[in-house]
């Protein structure tokens, strides 16, 4: 019996609409399945892409890490200054200057082209005199070496402390040394510093424009001449004789034309000589010199501004560079800063093997 045509096309179409429905759910999972493995292929390759990333941030931070120990590496103390002569240890001068008769050495210089020069067998005594034995004043045998420039180390405030003073007397090396007045030790510090061949002037007391206390017999702005002189008088009366004198503090004073002509005038008078300590940039000691026709020494550098090791190395070796350039410098500090005693006792024997030589503050004004 034949089923009704109209039953028979359902039949069919059902079968074809039941086909379809799990060809579209089969289509339907295979996309799911090439989505999911899309979404992790872009997955793996985002994060390899981020370790890549990461690997390379790590590889440049050691890079310039590495770049910059270098760099700090070969920096000097004092960045941003150029220095031309090193302050060379002990170890490094035997290398560099064997105990020979004669020999040629090259001198270094950051800012020059390197010269050679030749050195001789003899010692050059702090007078400047060539000769093969030790200094009778300073006890040093001073090895002969190309000269570099002539330095002096001033040192400033004996009087106040005979035990600070101690170190810089039993020191091998032409010092000068300033006495302040009308303190309790300041007549047996002046016998001491003469006694060990030491160079003794006045550390005369001045005042300053911050209003400091200057210590005793001090010469204050508005003094007459008479007073002026009568003050300088009395004060080398107690610590004399001397070869100079240089102000203590005294930045007022060394601005005023009129006072410092007197002073300088007593000096002449005296056959003494001035060094004027610049306590301030706008001194006229300099101006009231050439009027009088008068030679005067100038510091250059102090020394103990700051008194750690590092920082009175870097301000000393600025004074060799000015020696270089100038022919001279005079580097002042001071009895009371603890390492520097040390540390010239240390230095000076080796700048003198690098060629420099060590003289006197009045030395400084002969050489003019």
């Amino acid at each position: 019996m034949k089923k009704p045509e109209k039953a028979v096309k359902k039949t069919v179409t059902m079968k074809k609409t039941t086909s379809r429905t799990g060809k579209k759910s089969a289509n339907s999972a295979a996309a799911g399945k090439r989505q999911k493995k899309t979404v992790s292929d872009a997955l793996r390759a985002f994060m390899l892409a981020g370790i890549l990333v990461i690997l390379s941030i790590i590889i440049s931070s050691a890079v310039i890490m590495i770049h910059s120990i270098e760099k700090s590496g070969t920096q000097d103390i004092s960045e941003g200054v150029e220095f031309l002569p090193p302050i060379i240890t002990e170890s490094e001068i035997t290398k560099t200057i064997p105990p020979v008769s004669s020999e040629t050495k090259t001198v270094p210089s950051s800012t020059k082209p390197q010269t050679t020069v030749t050195k001789t067998p003899a010692a050059v005594t702090s007078s400047g005199a060539s000769s093969g034995t030790s200094n009778k004043n300073t006890g040093m045998i001073e090895k002969p070496a190309v000269n570099l420039g002539t330095l002096a180390f001033v040192i400033d405030d004996a009087g106040n402390n005979l035990q600070e003073l101690e170190p810089f007397l039993k020191m091998p090396a032409a010092l000068t040394i300033a006495v302040l007045p009308g303190l309790p030790h300041s007549a047996e510090a002046a016998r001491r510093i003469r006694a060990a061949g030491k160079e003794v002037i006045l550390h005369q007391p001045m005042e300053a424009i911050g209003g400091q206390n200057p210590g005793p017999s001090a010469i204050y702005s508005g003094m007459s001449a008479n007073e002026i002189k009568a003050i300088l008088a009395k004060n080398i009366a107690e610590v004399g004789p001397v070869a100079g004198i240089n102000n203590h503090q005294g930045s007022k004073v060394t601005m005023d034309r009129e006072m410092m002509e007197t002073i300088l005038r007593f000096c002449v008078e005296r056959g003494i000589y001035f060094l004027d300590s610049r306590t301030t940039s706008e001194t006229v000691v300099p101006e009231a010199a050439r009027q009088i026709g008068m030679k005067i020494a100038e510091r250059d550098t102090f020394i103990d501004n700051e008194q750690d090791k590092a920082s009175m190395l870097r301000y000393i070796t600025g004074g060799l560079e000015r020696a270089q350039k100038n022919g001279s410098s005079i580097m002042i500090g001071h009895t009371w800063s603890p390492q520097l005693a040390p540390l010239l006792a240390e230095q000076l024997p080796l700048f003198v093997k690098q060629g420099y030589t060590v003289r006197t503050a009045s030395d400084i004004i002969k050489l003019k």
